[in-house]
């Protein structure tokens, strides 16, 4: 079989199994996040914390919820790394650094999981556990409990209300997350996926020197890190590692675990504004960005010049044997088009065009189809404008789920819009004008451009993976990337729940025959049409100087 039928075939494998996944996963959600019951150790969670899972919040107040559980959320992981030395577990290892414990807390709490440390290194199994996975769990219930708010907003009638944060974060976490996450953990020990707490063991001498590893929790972390699309790796190597992805099988195993969430979730929307379709169109404009943008990845990374290349079957750079180059491309599409960031090669050694295209995926806000949650109502805010754009072209007052989209809902959608791409052009800008951050960049040219590009662009989209070749472990990169962290993460945060307390302050309006079809396939193509020309629109000066320059000059 060669390397071009297996890609395919696995691309298919996964098509299927995400399409036999949809309808009850999409379903099971919004029986969740609809359900007037509590489950007993939900309430004992409502006790602990002191809520009230049956107040009815606005936007405001639903966002100091958000603000709140975030902001301690860093504190705690944060103080957790600052005393690793003096905790048990830590298997040896001194605290972490102020900036670098800094820029993890905030990280992993912003579901961004940006890692300039190697996590087998830095890392002791109580960090790694009650500080890493945790948030994991957390950060991922956030981004649901987010994009549910938005839904509501839809579905509402002149109440303001969204409902309650704190009982969508804790069934989010109990009846989704969890549950999944246990059961994607079984099948990745079965498969051969470490999990264990050993300590440091010396595995041979190398080299002249001693190679050493050390074991941990590795299956858990590991599934929670790709379902809830936050990407931090146990180890430096992330899912190359043999440890955390020892086959093909678990390959596409993991693809399946990241995609799983955010291409179910709008079934969970279609259901609970009320018309299944509406979530379908939705669907369609996702799935035909990432089929597309697979296939054009396949087609880079197999377009191969030279005789290196051609025996190999492809650019095999950088990219595990076990895997190979179709699936090292589906990998690295779904990771950046999700909010995921985790890596099972390295997408600085992709071909030019192919490194453009990772790059590309996260530009367009990560959201075809996303992390989980933030995929979903990124895509529902780029709706309002698609909505508001072919209103301008037959000049009717823009319509969306029978809500009038007005001067406040444009606004709040155009920041929502501007947010990530401020925050990554003025860091890149900012990095490469200093004298002192550009000796970080280890590969001059447009691919030291593009590395610095890479990193804003991670950071800011939440999305964790690196370029490579870039030592971000600076002070400077450290603290830079931390803070468009938390403005990426935060910020539309609070233009999307302001969004959706005007939607939900609305009365719904009633279909006329100009009334856009928003069901249609027609819709489908109009909003992956203004995804892709809003994104090309922002970016494409700055791609032109990275990406494209080295991909036309090779």
């Amino acid at each position: 079989m060669g390397p071009v039928l297996a890609g395919a075939l696995q691309l298919l494998a996964l098509v299927a199994a995400l399409a036999l996944a949809h309808v009850p996963a999409g379903t099971y959600m919004a029986r969740v996040y609809s359900s007037e019951r509590h489950l007993r150790v939900e309430k004992w969670i409502y006790r602990g914390i002191g809520a009230d899972p049956g107040t009815r919040m606005t936007w405001p107040a639903y966002l100091r919820g958000v603000l709140a559980f975030s902001l301690a959320g860093v504190l705690f992981l944060y103080l957790l790394q600052r005393l690793q030395g003096v905790l048990p577990g830590s298997l040896g290892f001194r605290a972490v650094g102020p900036a670098q414990s800094f820029n993890t807390a905030v990280s992993f709490v912003t579901n961004t999981n940006w890692q300039s440390y190697a996590g087998e290194q830095t890392m002791g199994h109580l960090v790694q556990t009650a500080g890493l996975a945790v948030q994991n769990f957390l950060s991922a219930a956030v981004g649901m409990a987010v994009a549910v708010a938005l839904v509501r907003g839809f579905a509402g009638s002149r109440t303001g209300e969204l409902g309650n944060f704190w009982s969508d974060l804790v069934r989010g976490t109990v009846r989704i997350l969890v549950p999944a996450a246990a059961v994607a953990a079984l099948v990745l020990v079965a498969c051969g996926v470490i999990q264990n707490f050993s300590g440091i063991h010396e595995a041979g001498r190398f080299a002249g020197g001693a190679q050493q590893w050390n074991g941990g929790a590795v299956a858990s972390q590991e599934a929670i890190k790709v379902l809830g699309t936050n990407g931090g790796g146990y180890f430096n190597a992330n899912s190359a590692h043999p440890f955390e992805n020892p086959t093909p099988f678990t390959n596409l195993f993991e693809i399946f675990l990241i995609l799983l969430i955010p291409f179910s979730l709008p079934r969970t929307f279609g259901l609970l504004v009320g018309n299944v379709r509406q979530g379908y169109a939705v669907l369609g404009a996702m799935c035909t960005i990432w089929l597309g943008f697979v296939a054009l990845m396949m087609w880079t990374e197999f377009a191969h010049h030279g005789p290196a290349l051609q025996a190999a079957g492809g650019a095999m750079e950088g990219k595990e044997v076990r895997f190979g180059v179709g699936a090292s491309s589906i990998f690295a599409v779904s990771t950046t088009l999700t909010s995921t960031g985790a890596v099972d090669s390295f997408h600085s050694s992709f071909t030019g065009l192919g490194g453009g295209i990772t790059l590309l995926s996260m530009m367009l806000g990560e959201i075809a189809p996303g992390g989980t949650g933030s995929g979903l109502y990124g895509m529902l805010v780029l709706a309002v404008i698609a909505v508001f754009v072919a209103g301008l072209m037959v000049g009717r007052t823009p319509e969306y789920l029978g809500k009038k989209i007005g001067a406040r809902e444009m606004k709040l959608a155009a920041c929502h819009l501007l947010v990530t791409p401020a925050l990554v052009l003025v860091g890149t800008a900012v990095s490469l004008a200093l004298p002192t951050p550009p000796h970080s960049v280890l590969n001059p040219g447009p691919h030291g451009f593009s590395e610095v590009l890479y990193a804003f662009t991670s950071a800011a989209n939440n999305n964790g993976s690196a370029f490579a070749g870039l030592d971000a472990n600076t002070d400077w990169f450290n603290t830079t990337t931390g803070l468009a962290m938390l403005l990426g993460r935060f910020l539309p945060m609070v233009f999307v729940l302001a969004l959706a307390g005007s939607l939900a302050a609305q009365r719904p309006v009633p279909v006329t025959a100009g009334t856009l079809r928003t069901e249609k396939p027609l819709f489908s193509g109009l909003l992956a049409g203004t995804v892709l020309i809003v994104t090309g629109l922002t970016y494409f000066p700055a791609l032109a100087l990275g990406p494209l320059a080295e991909g036309l000059a090779s």
